[in-house]
């Protein structure tokens, strides 16, 4: 990793090319720019056919410097330093600051190509790249340049194991306020990475950490539990108060939470038998029970109607009309004839309860 200063004095952490991705870039660009010149210069020479020696020559070398020397400049002036095997290979020519080159750096770099690439067959350059620190040539030296590296393979994110089961919910009143991303991402790192270090080394890492976080949240880990576990714990509760507080307190189903499960005052108990909004039979307020279902009790009503209907046929069956005012006194109701059955006349009306209305 090179750490480019930009002119704003903002330090940045930019990965090199080393010799082998830049040979490869090297040997795609000019595998393509000598098959263009040998195109090229097979076209002039059936072109020039009846020229002179002079004029072959001239044009000779003009193609030369403009497909070897020119093309080269013109391609890594106009796509910024993103030459065809650079593109290729995932590499990039920047300023030392970090910036695009222009047209005086890559003039810079061709020039120099000549005699480090071309003249010496890439051995010049090979050994100016081993030798410097951030992998440059002589062209990049004088130019001012350096060739970077831009497509870098992500790193894996691996996941924290989970706590052990019993330590789950353990750590709900810690206090994690003071507690330093630094640490937190310190830790995550060896939980990620605990089963691939030395279990000496492992375990004094975990004492370390875990004597950190002590210090920050001020409470002692419980009797007994080893410094891993406790880690894999406390980052736990925290991953579980970030999800709460970016998804909110918990959903449908949550014990405790009465009414509908997940809707909020609905008045219905979800441990509740029955439909929601109904209550049971027997239920305190449910102005009938199981007992007394088809008689009416004293002021209650029965399933089929009101207080009201009840007294209207108590006043019918004592033989008062429906309409007569009723008073605090008790009510005589008339002795109704015994049936044939008891012993009585033939024909008497069937002993019902109720008087058959006049």
């Amino acid at each position: 990793m090179s750490d480019v200063v930009t002119g704003d004095a903002v330090v940045l952490g930019l990965q090199s090319a080393r010799l082998p991705s830049r040979a490869l870039a090297v040997l795609i660009d000019l595998a393509v720019v000598w098959a263009v010149y040998l195109l090229i210069t097979l076209g002039l020479a059936v072109a020039a056919a009846s020229l002179d020696e002079a004029a072959v020559m001239a044009l000779s070398i003009a193609s030369f410097l403009l497909i070897l020397v020119g093309a080269p400049i013109a391609v890594e002036t106009l796509s910024h330093g993103r030459s065809l095997g650079k593109l290729a290979c995932g590499l990039r020519v920047v300023r030392d600051d970090g910036g695009p080159i222009r047209f005086r750096h890559a003039l810079v770099r061709g020039a120099m190509g000549v005699v480090e690439i071309l003249m010496t067959f890439g051995v010049v350059a090979c050994v100016s790249s081993l030798v410097s620190e951030r992998g440059r040539r002589l062209g990049d030296v004088f130019a001012g340049t350096l060739v970077v590296r831009e497509r870098i393979p992500a790193a894996r994110m691996l996941a924290v194991p989970p706590p052990p089961p019993w330590l789950v919910g353990r750590f709900a009143g810690l206090d994690l306020s003071a507690v330093p991303e630094p640490l937190w991402l310190e830790i995550r790192q060896y939980l990620t990475r605990a089963r691939e270090l030395d279990a000496v080394v492992g375990r004094r890492l975990a004492e370390r950490l875990a004597d950190e976080l002590v210090a920050r949240t001020g409470t002692p880990p419980p009797p007994g539990v080893p410094a891993e576990a406790y880690l894999a714990g406390v980052v736990a509760e925290r991953q579980a108060r970030d999800a709460r507080r970016a998804f909110g307190p918990a959903g449908p189903g949550v014990p405790g939470v009465t009414g509908v499960p997940g809707v909020a005052g609905t008045g219905w108990s979800s441990g509740a038998a029955g439909t929601p909004g109904m209550v049971e039979p027997g239920a305190p307020g449910a102005g009938w029970t199981a007992e007394t279902a088809g008689t009416a009790g004293p002021g209650a009503p029965g399933p089929g109607g009101t207080t009201e209907a009840v007294e209207a046929a108590r006043a019918s069956a004592a033989g008062v009309p429906s309409g007569a005012p009723s008073s605090g006194a008790p009510r005589s109701v008339s002795p109704v004839a015994p049936t044939p059955a008891d012993g009585g006349p033939a024909g008497a009306a069937p002993a019902t309860g109720f008087a058959p209305p006049a």
